[in-house]
């Protein structure tokens, strides 16, 4: 059984999410192949997460403006906003890390970067799953506990990256320059987890 019962119109919704999770998994693939560039010529994948980003933020406006026109909506309105905004923040912190790379002049990654990144792209493939099956959630209980094992991961990784970071580095530039880029990572990884939270949270409230 469907878990809202809503007028046909409303569903639009859930197809506006779907769209941006696809976009998520873009930037996140994105974000993957620029970090496995060799040629540490960033620019270029910079400008496409950049775009990408530009999507989400319409498909944000486009929820936000028919939140205020719709009569009805398919679950409460404040959870619906903090759902976009959670989803439209993944990608502007992946946008954010990506402009990083570039701003600091950096042309060679890390492991621990790319880790980040493998962890991003996975939790972007679970939540597209998981939203494109949110008008009919049953069997989502598991990949919302693989989101947050996810997150749990990226929590290792940013340990492990900071550690080392100020255990081996003898440049404080590059210090300072690679926790900013690890924070940005991380965030987007906890960002993922919270959309998860906001999902789990309806999912209460609606059964």
């Amino acid at each position: 059984m469907a878990l809202f019962n809503i007028l046909p119109k409303e569903e639009q919704y859930f197809g506006l999410f779907t769209q941006m999770t696809s976009l998520i998994y873009d930037a996140s693939r994105a974000l993957v192949e620029m970090l496995s560039d060799k040629s540490g010529n960033y620019e270029e994948h910079s400008r496409r997460i950049k775009a990408i980003e530009h999507q989400c933020d319409e498909l944000t406006h486009k929820i936000s403006t028919r939140l205020n026109k719709s009569f009805i909506t398919p679950f409460d309105r404040e959870d619906i906003y903090l759902m976009s905004s959670a989803l439209d923040d993944i990608v502007d912190l992946i946008d954010d890390a990506a402009r990083a790379l570039v701003m600091y002049d950096v042309h060679e990654t890390t492991s621990h970067a790319r880790h980040f990144a493998d962890v991003i792209q996975r939790m972007a493939i679970e939540l597209h799953e998981i939203v494109s099956k949110l008008a009919r959630p049953d069997g989502m209980a598991s990949r919302l506990v693989t989101l947050h094992s996810l997150e749990n991961e990226g929590d290792e990784v940013f340990h492990r990256a900071i550690e080392e970071l100020f255990h081996n580095a003898q440049d404080p530039l590059h210090v300072i320059k690679w926790k900013s880029i690890y924070e940005k990572l991380e965030a987007a990884v906890d960002r993922c987890e919270n959309v998860a939270n906001i999902i789990e949270s309806v999912i209460i409230k609606h059964t």
